[in-house]
């Protein structure tokens, strides 16, 4: 069972890292167990099967999780028709239509795009096909991953120089 978990994972990582290179890494996406099941002109298709603790004290998945869902999956349907070129949210707004449980499926679409800006949508959906929130989202692009990612980084520990 562990092996099956740690194989799932595996794969799970190595789709992730079609988006960005082999550099890519998501650790946040990772814990939550998202699986990118598909990703490619300007769509997304996102799996998540909520564990016990990501409920919130009603039973159902938590708020914060739903939106984390929404914002991965419209950020990889703004990445998908560039891969490897990164992007970090600028603004969204959610609505939550009716509780989610279960296994849950998010579908993002890539609305419209410049040369620095993404504008996305995305809707979870659960087992019976409901929908149970949906996104709109603003997304601008970085040049290079890897050294927006370290500059990102170094932003967030203090460090300014290049």
């Amino acid at each position: 069972m562990a092996e099956d978990v740690r194989s799932a994972a595996e794969n799970a990582a190595a789709t992730w890292r079609s988006l960005g290179g082999e550099g890519l890494q998501i650790p946040f996406v990772a814990h939550m167990g998202f699986s990118l099941d598909h990703c490619a002109a300007g769509h997304s298709e996102i799996s998540y099967a909520p564990l016990p603790e990501h409920q919130n004290s009603l039973g159902v998945t938590h708020g914060g999780a739903i939106m984390t869902l929404l914002d991965v999956s419209m950020a990889t349907a703004a990445r998908s028709d560039t891969p490897g070129q990164g992007v970090v949210t600028i603004e969204m707004k959610t609505s939550f239509m009716q509780a989610a449980s279960g296994p849950l499926t998010a579908r993002g679409q890539l609305l419209q795009r410049t040369a620095t800006l993404a504008f996305t949508q995305s809707t979870i959906y659960d087992a019976k096909g409901r929908a149970c929130a949906m996104a709109l989202g603003t997304f601008k692009y970085l040049k290079e991953v890897g050294r927006s990612a370290t500059l990102l980084q170094r932003a967030a520990s203090g460090s300014n120089t290049e």
